[in-house]
């Protein structure tokens, strides 16, 4: 599959769907797997998804800024408050990361936006002023 996350995110650029605003990030950082994870699934959607966007506009990515340090549960049969709880803490910053004023910060589906409000959290309490949030598909709430 790790070709068809490429295959998304290239199809994500060619659409001319990209959400590249005026005033443009400096950073984009793909939601990390736990190395686990990473390991049994053998690639990281994410980063798949973030390769050509990244060329696309212009934006160093940021592959290694995030780091996720504890394999949480699957998600999918969480409901929100328990998918917040069980990402809560489950991210770090790379140590010596240089972050910018302005992080985008990338997943394959936000579902209850738990991870992802995560990895905000994290980067804003580094510094970082401005953290968006692109996501290729959003999952219907229920």
């Amino acid at each position: 599959m790790r070709s068809g996350s490429r295959l998304l995110g290239i199809l994500w650029v060619a659409e001319g769907q990209t959400p590249l605003p005026v005033d443009a990030p400096a950073l984009i950082v793909p939601v990390p797997l736990h190395r686990g994870r990473l390991r049994e699934r053998g690639y990281n959607q994410a980063l798949e998804l973030a390769r050509p966007l990244a060329t696309a506009v212009h934006i160093p990515l940021g592959h290694d800024v995030l780091v996720r340090t504890r394999d949480t549960s699957a998600q999918t049969e969480l409901d929100r408050i328990a998918r917040r709880r069980n990402v809560r803490g489950a991210f770090q910053l790379r140590t010596g990361s240089a972050l910018p004023d302005r992080v985008v910060v990338l997943d394959d589906v936000m579902t209850t936006g738990a991870t992802l409000a995560e990895c905000t959290r994290l980067l804003k309490r580094a510094g970082v002023r401005r953290v968006d949030v692109w996501a290729l598909a959003r999952a219907p709430s229920h």
